[in-house]
């Protein structure tokens, strides 16, 4: 892939991940928990997602842990057919990740890497988000590391119980 389209697919991803945010922050339109995951739905644009919440954080700065005010830390799997998201993974910590900072996400022993901007990372390629969800599938638990713009590390761990039914519900929701 070249640099243009490296670009323009940041540019496309960066503008789901403004809808996605909004969508999150917006929806009640939770259609179905699946142990602890979500799958949450929305028209107009049709979107749906599967979500969850860590099930443990711990922040540290120099090797020592920390408190850390954080927004909402969420690990999703994304489909909205219009633009072509078909499984589109994303995290959000709840803070700024420090400038040209990329997130790790180890799943059982399988090491990813997300590219961050704002408050948000995903994967670079559609092929990098099925490989993820093909591993979230197989997988326990998903840790996800990112550095804060003010230099705290976060780990976030999430259960991936209900995680196959949650995203195959979502995605068949969103004619994926």
């Amino acid at each position: 892939m070249g640099f243009i389209s490296k670009i323009a697919l940041g540019l496309g991803a960066l503008s789901l991940m403004t809808c996605v945010a909004a969508a999150q922050e917006q929806s009640t339109n939770r259609v179905a928990a699946k142990t602890d995951w979500s799958v949450f739905v929305e028209d107009n644009p049709t979107e749906c997602w599967g979500v969850a919440t860590p099930k443990e954080t711990v922040n540290t700065r120099e090797g020592r842990v920390v408190a850390a005010t954080r927004g909402q830390i969420l690990l999703m799997v994304f489909y909205r057919p219009s633009a072509q998201a078909n499984g589109q993974v994303a995290f959000t910590g709840g803070y700024p990740f420090r400038s040209g900072s990329t997130v790790n996400v180890n799943i059982s022993g399988n090491e990813f890497e997300l590219f961050t901007d704002g408050e948000w990372a995903w994967p670079a390629t559609p092929a990098d988000d099925s490989k993820i969800v093909t591993a979230m599938k197989r997988g326990a638990d998903a840790i996800v590391t990112g550095v804060s713009s003010r230099g705290t590390t976060t780990k976030d761990t999430f259960s991936l119980l209900g995680f196959t039914a949650a995203v195959e519900d979502a995605e068949s929701r969103c004619g994926g």
